[in-house]
This record gives structure tokens, sequence and C-alpha cells, in this order.
């Protein structure tokens, strides 16, 4: 996307668009000179207003595509929103790989202070983490890592500099499941990503015996083995609650000892693989934060690194734009063979693709799910998309990949981690909390109102794009340099609060039995 026009009181995405967006609340009688057209009614900063008159039943365009139809006439100077415009489908030509080109690289990467691991492998976190076969060995689990929170046992890790933390990474299934069925291959490829991440220095993974998803079936799915830095157990022949506790406690205080001689050294940002989120969504969001980091994925990708975009059904209905850029027709029938799956999911479920935007992303001035699928797909950036994978599949390409998975960040998140992602860059207008572990999660605003108003929370502001301080290139540029610092070592915002344990969801297929 090019750096958008602003106005003073509208932004104007494209040319052939219907509508502009309000950069402040509009009042009834304002004018708006330069699309010669005066506001009827109130219009809500983020929100739509209409610049031509639209028939009803007609296309309406923003960003030159269509974002749905109007369900009556539209008079110019109208606020376009859920009253007036709903979800419509329509033939997209996928035209696989037309704007596929060439990628110029840099030829000097730029660098940053990682961990290198014996097998070759960079992380960007110093982790020992503490996974779980089942819920019912959740709180044991805890129990290990909670002994070493610096919160609460400052001592504990005080002769360990190195080390980022003890984290306990629990869940809600494994077992009530069919022992040889996907769903229970989901969790175990998601347990096998995360036992092989480089964020991770040592694991143990906790089990209670009994459970469907034993752990002897779990590392022979995903080729795991125990050795030194990875160790299994379980409560019922630990001998209980009390003792399993005390044996993971042990067995943590021995591996710190060797995650600590880690040490961080340059290398090249082709090590960085950052998955790409957004969540609580509004009308900037397409136009500030989403571009924005667009703009530093490209950068990344020239540099050698890896994006991956994900959140299938926050793609929907812009897929197009994506195929396009496939670098070849079986990456774009890869991509598309899952908006099938959905579509086929949904109706199994009794369920509706165009269910979203939810209500916070409808208060902020998003309408149909085309419409937010378009503004999610800036944060892609304009490389080519390399190839596709199914949730948690180990990446191995170089470049923009997709990830399928849900449109819930935690869960979705949760796949791009076990996929490989060692830093997270997540966009919001409405405001987000989320964090991750082991990888650092770096919050960009869409708008400066929730920069002022959640700083806490947020790493940088994209709004300076809404306000006209800042381009979108120069926007892109910073949040590459974030990236950089990030994976050096500098603490995220949800690091310093503590997210992390919580947010690991893995997606839950099939039924509960």
């Amino acid at each position: 996307m090019a750096d958008t026009p602003l106005d003073n009181l509208v932004i104007r995405i494209h040319p052939a668009d219907d509508v502009v967006i309000a950069r402040h609340q509009l009042v009834g009688g304002t004018v708006l000179a330069s699309e010669g057209v005066t506001v009827s009614g109130l219009v809500p900063p983020g929100h739509k207003l209409a610049v031509r008159a639209i028939a009803a039943g007609q296309p309406v365009r923003r960003y030159n595509q269509i974002i749905g139809t109007a369900k009556v006439a539209i008079a110019p100077g109208q606020h376009v929103h859920t009253h007036n415009l709903e979800f419509s489908s329509f033939a997209r030509e996928h035209e696989a790989g037309r704007g596929a080109t060439p990628t110029a690289y840099v030829d000097a990467p730029a660098t940053f202070m990682g961990y290198v691991r014996a097998d070759g492998r960079v992380a960007t976190r110093n982790y020992i983490g503490v996974l779980t076969s089942v819920n019912c060995s959740a709180t044991v689990a805890r129990a290990i890592a909670d002994h070493f929170r610096r919160d609460i046992h400052p001592e504990a890790l005080a002769a360990f500099p190195n080390v980022d933390g003890v984290v306990a990474l629990t869940h809600g299934g494994g077992c009530a499941t069919a022992s040889d069925g996907e769903p229970l291959q989901v969790l175990r490829r998601t347990l096998g990503g995360y036992a092989r991440h480089p964020n991770f220095a040592s694991i143990l993974v906790v089990g209670l015996g009994c459970e469907t998803n034993q752990i002897s079936g779990l590392m022979e799915q995903e080729s795991l083995s125990t050795g030194t830095q990875f160790h299994t157990f379980n409560i019922q022949e630990t001998g209980g609650t009390r003792k399993t506790v005390a044996h993971g406690i042990e067995l943590v205080q021995w591996m710190l000892e060797e995650a600590n001689r880690a040490q961080r050294q340059p290398v090249s940002a082709s090590h960085i693989t950052v998955g790409l989120q957004c969540g609580g969504s509004d009308g900037y969001s397409g136009i500030s934060a989403n571009p924005a980091l667009g703009a530093a994925v490209d950068r990344l990708v020239r540099h050698g690194g890896t994006a991956i975009l994900s959140e299938t059904p926050e793609v929907y209905g812009g897929e197009h734009l994506l195929t396009r850029r496939a670098v070849s027709p079986a990456v774009a029938d890869k991509l598309l063979a899952r908006i099938r799956w959905w579509e086929q999911h949904c109706e199994r479920m009794e369920a509706q693709m165009d269910n979203n935007p939810s209500a916070g992303n409808k208060a902020g001035g998003l309408t149909t799910i085309l419409e937010k699928s378009l503004g999610a797909i800036a944060k892609s950036g304009t490389t080519n998309l390399v190839d596709v994978y199914e949730y948690a599949q180990p990446v191995t390409a170089k470049g923009l990949v997709f990830m399928d998975t849900p449109g819930y960040d935690p869960v979705s998140a949760t796949g791009q981690v076990a996929g490989g992602a060692n830093l997270i860059c997540f966009t919001t207008g409405r405001g987000s909390a989320y964090g991750c572990a082991p990888s650092p999660s770096l919050k960009l605003s869409t708008n400066t109102a929730l920069w002022v108003k959640q700083e806490d929370d947020i790493d940088i502001n994209c709004g300076e794009v809404i306000d006209g301080s800042a381009s979108i290139d120069q926007m892109g540029e910073r949040i590459f340099q974030l990236m950089l610092r990030t994976a050096s070592g500098d603490k995220s915002k949800s690091e310093v609060h503590g997210y992390g344990q919580n947010e690991f969801v893995p997606w839950q297929l099939g039924a509960t039995m």
C-alpha cells in the first residue's frame, strides 16, 4: 500500500473508493472540501462515509476492493456501516502468480544478538519450558514453574542471569478424544513444535499417566527423544503430586546451570521468524498499523527472514490478493484448499464465514469480513507468498508464508510459535493485553488515542500515520528496528507485565467425548 493521502478530516485510500474514513468524529453539516460532499449526521472516528451516491444492491468499494453491498440507497455524506452495508458473496479472480515478482535481497543483512544452539538453531529468548501431555497434569506443571517465578521467589533465578525464566504451558486437552484422529495429531504437532523451539534451552513434559495423549505417542509422532535437555515423567509413576513437583523442581535446578551458559552473539536477521497477528481491529487497522507492519515485513524478507501470515477466517474474501503473489499455482491451490476447508467446516458447525467482525471491530468502524480481511492482509506487505502450512507445521521456507489457523489470536499465535516463530507482531485498534511465551510479542496501536490510553501495553504507536506525522514507510523502518532490538533481548511491554503462560492455547479440533 502506498502512503495514504491525508485530509484534515478524512482519509481516502484509493481514487476509485466509494467511501472515505473519518479521522475524527464528524457532525452533520461538516463540509469535506477534498471530496465535495457535506456530512449527513454523526460519523464516529474510524468509520466510513459515502462520497458518491450508491444505489441499493450496488457493490461498495474500499481499498479499490468490494467490501459489501448497499442494503439501501446511500446518499453522499451518509455514514456507511452495518445499517446500510452487508456482506455479499461475489466471484474473485485468483490469478495465481500474476503479481509475483523477484525479491530484491539486501547485500548485507542486518544483525541481532541471538542465542545459537548447539545444532545451529537461533533463539531470541532463553527459557526452560514445562509442557503437559494433558490438562490433568497442569497444576503440577504450574507448581514446578512457580517455584522459579522472579516475582514470587526472586532468589530462585538470581544466579542465572542469562535465563529468561521457567514457564509452564498448559492446555485443556489431551484426553477424551480419538487415539488415532486429527485432533490428537494436531495437539501433538503443537506440543512437538514447542518442545523443539530454539527459545527453550530445556524442556520437561509432565503427564498424568493414563491419558489418551500418552507421552510415548507424542514422542513417536514428533520424533522426540529424551536427553540432558529433554525429560519426561508422569504423576502416577512418580508417586503423586508432591513427589512429582519435587522431581520437576530438582530437574529444573539442574537444567539451569547449562541454560545459563548461553551467550548472545551477532547473527543475521535471516534467523528471525515473525508471526503476524491483529486483534481488536478498527477502521484504521488497514490504513496505519497493518500496512506499516507490512512495510517492516518487506524489509525482513529482503534481509532473508520469514513472516507468517495466519488467521484464515480473517483473510476470507481477500485471498485473491494473496494467490496473485503466490510463487506457483501449487502454492495458490494450497491456500484455496484451506479456504474451502473453512467453508465446509463452518457449514458442518452451522456457522458462517461472515460472522466476523466482532462487536468491538464494528464499534471501531469495520462492517463486513470482506473489509476486515482486506485490512488484515496488509500486514503481509508486498513480497511473494512462498508456501502454505497447516496449523503448527514446522515452517522451513524463507520469505512470506501462510499458516492456516483460526482467527482467535491466542490459538493462532500458538500455532505460529509451534511452527517456529521466535517473535510476534500484533496490531490492535481497540486495545490488547496479549503476550506470548517463549516468543516475545510486540503490540502496535493503529491510532494515537489508543496509545495514550493503553501505553502500558503498546510497544509502538502507528497512529502517527493517521495523524500525518509519519509515513507508512517510515513507520515500517521503525518497526523493523524494534524487531531487531527485541530479538536482541529488549523486553516487550507484555514481557514486563509477565504475560505468556496463559496465552498458550492449542487449537482443539473435533469432539470431546
